[in-house]
């Protein structure tokens, strides 16, 4: 087979199952993973939204579904919420800077995609809107 291509990283696999092994790639996907925290990172990337806005501007999430990815992302560090008082009190979520640094990655995985998009000629049909 020949010598690996350099890439810049450690690219060697682990011998055990990767699943019991602690992987990397498997944990940031396990962050950042499922329908819907992708779109909720990138609405957030412009600064702080206030949870009604989420849910208009992420389309086909219900409330509590929102409320759970939040949730997550919050315990993950990726997003901090913050309570506004005033006379109409409301809630507003913005990334951390742990959340900041990944959307370098992802805007790389975006551009992977279009590429992946361009090559197979708009990739599979019928499932955009399942999980």
């Amino acid at each position: 087979m020949g010598e690996p291509e350099n890439v810049g990283y450690d690219i060697t696999l682990p011998a055990a199952n990767i699943y019991e092994v602690r992987c990397p790639i498997l944990r940031a996907l396990e962050v950042i993973g499922g329908k819907w925290k992708l779109p909720l990172l990138w609405h957030l990337a412009d600064g702080a939204v206030r949870f009604n806005a989420l849910h208009r501007e992420v389309r086909g999430i219900t409330h509590m579904m929102l409320s759970k990815c939040l949730k997550e992302l919050e315990g993950d560090g990726l997003l901090r919420r913050s309570e506004c008082g005033g006379k109409v009190r409301h809630v507003e979520y913005a990334l951390t800077e742990r959340g900041r640094r990944l959307l370098p990655a992802l805007r790389e995985l975006y551009r992977w995609g279009e590429e992946q998009l361009s090559q197979d000629g708009g990739g599979r049909t019928g499932d955009a809107g399942q999980s």
